[in-house]
């Protein structure tokens, strides 16, 4: 029987491709907005729109009640250009500020509004492309811990991605830790930096990540609400790769020149020690969970063929 969903933040990336996937399987959904202007986006996708602040606990706490929810899905992120500014990899704390709010305050808005109208279940987005613990081996699964990476301008991200992991499991809900995204808008500018040669392979290379594409990462959404999923969950593809690996592939899919190399202490000093770690160190994620339990299949197996047809 089709339920009522509450997607906070409908209108980014990944809540353009979950909304209708939703509502095919027959659910009624209300998706959250930041702009009036959107609104009607949102009912092109099938959606009832509503405006909503994920910072302001009594815009949440209201949008929450009109909707009447059966379960909540927490995909509200300020990364795009309109909201964000020009991507800044070296200052991912800057960059990435207002959606670290939106992973603490916002998910804790959720939360409560959750709580406060009897709503039992909340799915809400974590990340696992290359940020596992780097200790062992490359590939980690949901056991693993994720790298805080104290000390550097990444840590306040990373410390908010384990705020939405701890308070959301304890209210018995499922976070999904989603690789990095490809697809419709999602790497319009890694892809624009990738045809001017400006995204380099640093050093040797051998940091993994993993990637899912976003109707994947979709379908895995609906699953988790459907089954009422509980706890965390890696929401990746089948093929864990190393920057030598796909960053090469995804230049030839966009019709680019090989990316340069450069060594570890200049990227350092131009991207950062997060784009160094990525590059060099990072460890990629199992899906074998999700897989198991949510009974997910992929439409992308491997980053392989989706970059391809992403770029064709």
């Amino acid at each position: 029987m089709g339920m009522r969903v509450f997607v906070a933040g409908g209108t980014g990336v990944l809540g353009r491709r979950l909304v209708p996937q939703l509502v095919a399987r027959g659910h009624q959904v209300t998706a959250t907005t930041t702009s009036a202007a959107k609104l009607g986006l949102v009912e092109q996708l099938g959606a009832q729109g509503v405006v909503m602040d994920g910072l302001d606990a009594v815009s949440v706490g209201e949008a929450v009640a009109a909707a009447r929810p059966d379960a909540i899905v927490h995909q509200m992120t300020a990364i795009s250009m309109a909201h964000a500014g020009k991507p800044d990899i070296k200052h991912p704390d800057r960059w990435f500020a207002t959606t670290n709010r939106l992973r603490t305050e916002g998910t804790d808005h959720l939360l409560a509004a959750a709580e406060a109208t009897g709503v039992s279940h909340v799915v809400a987005q974590g990340y696992a492309s290359w940020n596992g613990i780097r200790e062992g081996g490359w590939v980690k699964t949901e056991e693993d811990p994720l790298d805080l990476m104290a000390g550097t301008a990444a840590q306040a991200g990373m410390e908010a991605m384990r705020h939405v992991e701890d308070v959301v499991r304890k209210a018995g809900g499922a976070v999904l830790r989603y690789g990095a995204f490809y697809g419709p808008g999602a790497t319009d500018d890694q892809v624009e930096l990738v045809r001017k040669r400006q995204f380099p392979l640093v050093g040797r290379a051998t940091g993994y990540s993993s990637w899912v594409h976003l109707d994947d990462a979709a379908s895995a959404t609906v699953l988790a609400v459907e089954q009422q999923a509980t706890g965390v969950f890696n929401i990746v593809d089948d093929e864990p790769a190393t920057a030598g690996q796909w960053l090469p592939h995804r230049a030839a899919c966009a019709g680019a020149k090989r990316p340069l190399r450069v060594p570890k202490w200049l990227a350092r000093l131009l991207a950062g020690e997060q784009a160094v770690v990525m590059m060099t160190e990072g460890r990629g994620f199992s899906n074998a969970k999700a897989k198991r339990v949510l009974g997910w299949e992929l439409r992308y197996p491997s980053w392989r063929q989706g970059f391809k047809e992403e770029l064709a």
